[in-house]
């Protein structure tokens, strides 16, 4: 099993408190989430080699990076440690294909053809241009793809997305997982959009003022957040990972499989892109699931479920000191749904109540199908 074990201290900045220890089983993709200013980006360069005013200890696979009480600092080039950042930092004076040939000889162990990394990263038609000549886009994939070629067992991404539209955006995110998946290698991801680590990670740390405040499954902690968690507000949501049943070509909508008995409906996916049996990450925003005390009928929303009220958080913040969250179960998988402060004292809403919820096809969205892209970044980055 792959293990990252940091203990570390900032002590060269006496104005922002540093203080990082945990022990990650470095499989899949961690994401790393939090304000800017938190410290992402100096944990990122710390375990990278790259920031030598650290103090404490880094140890990878059980080799020691770092340990400043024996005075042991491995360099970032001993490290074989990749890092994508937000900017390509491709060499300009060579084509894409001498920028991946100069990473390859760099390489220690030589085990990858150069050509499937071309491929998979689908760089075929683009191996005789000058960066200069690429999009945004297109230098990401050329920034992924040398960073693989020097066969790294760690790949460090600090936010490579922000400078991306939406279209490629998905296209990278999508490219991501299957990267990951196909080379297995663990990666440790950074943004400020959570709607993109809820598509990639498998894990998510959270970061605020230096400190790691929560770390675990990505949806269990996702739904932690939403409770304003020491500071850090998110858009309120269900984080989901659903099982495509059918695609419903008739009525222009995908059947998600939330257990044996019930499925969830959502505008339709590519049939080609999403096959059945996938497992589709998605989720929905607190503020597009209404409560209603009994079964709707005759209604063209086409998402309701029964479920149990388990927990309702009263507003904790001036920005939302007219509205209350309800956590419900439904079918083993919690539900959140933010209404207003007037909905809750009509409908006289307790713990233990059992309430229906209801919210539209649109209202599922996945960043990995373009089509629901539009607003949902705006929408869920940090507040």
């Amino acid at each position: 099993m792959t293990e990252l074990t940091i203990n570390l201290t900032n002590a060269a900045n006496q104005h922002f408190s540093f203080v990082i220890e945990k022990k990650l089983s470095a499989q899949g993709i961690t994401g790393i989430f939090g304000p800017s200013g938190s410290g992402k980006t100096t944990l990122l360069r710390a375990i990278a080699g790259l920031n030598k005013n650290v103090q404490g200890e880094i140890v990878f696979n059980g080799k020691t990076l770092l340990n400043t009480s024996n005075n042991i600092f491995i360099e970032a080039e001993q490290r074989n440690i990749g890092l994508v950042f937000q900017n390509s930092r491709l060499f300009p004076h060579l084509s894409v294909y001498k920028n991946l040939m100069y990473a390859q000889k760099r390489g220690k162990r030589k085990t990858l053809n150069i050509d499937e990394i071309i491929a998979l990263t689908e760089l075929e038609s683009l191996t005789n241009k000058q960066p200069n000549q690429l999009s945004s886009g297109e230098q990401q994939r050329v920034a992924l793809a040398r960073a693989l070629l020097a066969e790294p067992q760690l790949l460090l991404l600090d936010e490579p997305l922000s400078a991306l539209d939406q279209e490629n955006t998905s296209k990278m995110l999508s490219l991501l997982i299957k990267v990951q998946q196909q080379l297995n290698i663990p990666m440790l991801y950074v943004s400020h959009s959570l709607a993109e680590l809820q598509q990639t990670a498998n894990n998510l740390m959270v970061i605020a003022q230096g400190k790691i405040i929560d770390y675990g499954n990505i949806h269990q902690v996702i739904h932690r957040l939403n409770q304003h968690h020491d500071g850090i507000s998110i858009s309120q949501q269900t984080s989901l990972a659903l099982s495509i049943k059918q695609h419903d070509q008739e009525h222009g909508l995908t059947e998600l499989e939330l257990d044996t008995q019930q499925s969830l409906y959502m505008p339709m996916l590519s049939a080609k892109k999403y096959k059945t049996h996938d497992l589709l990450r998605c989720f929905i925003f607190a503020s597009d699931i209404s409560i209603t005390l009994q079964e709707p009928c005759n209604s063209s929303i086409v998402n309701h479920l029964q479920g149990n009220i388990t927990q309702i958080n009263n507003p904790v913040s001036q920005q939302s000191k007219h509205s209350v969250l309800l956590a419900i179960k439904c079918a083993q998988q919690v539900f959140y749904s933010q209404i207003s402060l007037m909905s809750y004292n009509k409908l006289k809403l307790k713990q233990g109540d059992n309430v229906f919820i209801q919210f539209k096809a649109s209202a599922i969205k996945t960043l990995t199908n373009s089509s629901t892209l539009d607003n949902t970044i705006a929408k869920e980055t940090l507040c």
